[in-house]
């Protein structure tokens, strides 16, 4: 038997000794919710069973009181293992994140036991906020990911996949401004603000006949007027932008920008339109990293494949993170293909025995995956070049 397929072993016989451990805190997130940038119970317990299985912790990284990062060896290459914690208002760990976070520390602590003193280091990132507020991206900006080599994560969904299309995403608020006027008393005197934003969503939908695969508009009257007896001086719309790249996105927003513009100009009001903070870029998988971790994934008993052609998942902030190091994100099946994510029912497959079996066949992947990097340098180097050749294509 060849060495790393040792270490692969014993990473599996680590997986199955931490099992009721990693489901007791699976089963805790799932039961305790909590939102973006509140998730103090979370954090706390992923921190705590982190610190004792011999990793040092650093809480309230880049000023976020609930990220945290963990670090076990020191140097390059650098391992990071990215947990996702936070739930949805009303429907709780509908996006299994739950498993995410205890899949990233099952991996961990798998592969540190089974590394020991093996050049290079495991970074554990608590990712705070991926649901509203984008926590990797102020993580990145803070330096947290400067010296790592990979950033890996396994998300739970309706399919197998072994990569995420994930596309880029921006929201737009546009507002509009006219005149209030009594409509019969006085209507020569009204600019109606609605009929303009009105206006708006008829232009994005003729704007949408000739939108490439990928891309989306999708847009909600926020604000429409006071009373039905008086001509609205104010409206105000949002719209959600979707697009297979960032560039994309770009050309896109700038597009209904001019829907807007043009709605304004044909009814005399005037307009804004805003950026609702930066959104996210698309996500940029690395076939290096993904591949590896597939094959591990079928050892465990888990057959993924590549996404079906023309579906895309949405939209996240590890799109931000794949264009500044190599990045996988994978999807494993924890219900059937007829359901979605951000469903009471998904919340349900969070916390059932199929979500359990998922966490630990992914824990175990990850683990293998973090360990082939560690221990063949040739890999983070095939790694980086799919990468840098990635991104001088402009992908």
């Amino acid at each position: 038997m060849e060495w790393h397929e040792e270490l692969h072993e014993r990473a599996d016989e680590r997986i199955g000794q931490l099992a009721d451990r990693l489901w007791s805190v699976a089963t805790a997130l799932h039961e305790r919710p909590e939102l973006s940038y509140a998730e103090h119970a979370a954090a706390e317990r992923l921190t705590r069973e982190l610190a004792e299985g011999g990793f040092e912790v650093e809480a309230g990284v880049a000023g976020l009181p609930t990220a945290f990062t963990a670090r076990a060896g020191e140097g390059r290459p650098c391992v990071a293992l990215l947990l996702e914690y936070d739930a949805l208002p009303g429907l709780g760990h509908a996006c299994g994140h739950n498993l995410i976070a205890a899949t990233g520390l099952g991996a961990a602590l798998a592969a540190k036991d089974v590394l020991e003193d093996s050049p290079g280091s495991l970074l554990v990132v608590g990712c705070p906020a991926e649901e509203r507020g984008g926590g990797k991206l102020a993580l990145a900006e803070a330096g947290v990911f400067a010296d790592v080599d990979a950033a890996m994560m396994v998300h739970p969904g309706v399919h197998s996949w072994s990569w995420a299309p994930l596309t880029a995403q921006v929201e737009l608020k546009v507002t509009f401004h006219g005149r209030a006027a009594h409509p019969t008393g006085d209507p020569e005197r009204g600019i109606d603000a609605l009929a303009a934003l009105i206006q708006v969503f008829g232009a994005v939908s003729a704007l949408r006949q000739r939108l490439p695969a990928g891309s989306h508009v999708q847009g909600i009257i926020t604000h429409g007027g006071e009373a039905t007896n008086i001509v609205p001086d104010r409206a105000e719309g949002r719209f959600g932008l979707r697009a297979l790249t960032t560039d994309a996105v770009d050309r896109l927003a700038e597009d209904v920008a001019t829907c807007a513009q043009g709605a304004a100009l044909a009814t005399g009001t005037k307009v804004d339109v805003e950026r609702l903070g930066r959104g996210f870029a698309h996500f940029r998988d690395n076939p290096v990293l993904s591949e590896r971790f597939t094959e591990h994934l079928a050892a465990c008993g888990i057959h993924a494949t590549p996404p079906s052609p023309g579906v895309y998942l949405g939209s996240s902030d590890i799109g931000d993170l794949s264009l500044r190091v190599p990045a996988i994100h994978p999807f494993v099946a924890i219900t059937a293909e007829e359901y979605a994510v951000h469903t009471e029912e998904f919340a349900a497959a969070s916390a059932s025995p199929r979500g359990r079996s998922v966490m630990l066949a992914s824990a175990a992947a990850l683990a293998r995956t973090a360990i082939d990097l560690r221990t063949h340098p040739a890999l983070v180097s095939r790694a980086w070049d799919h990468f840098h050749e990635l991104e001088r294509n402009g992908r």
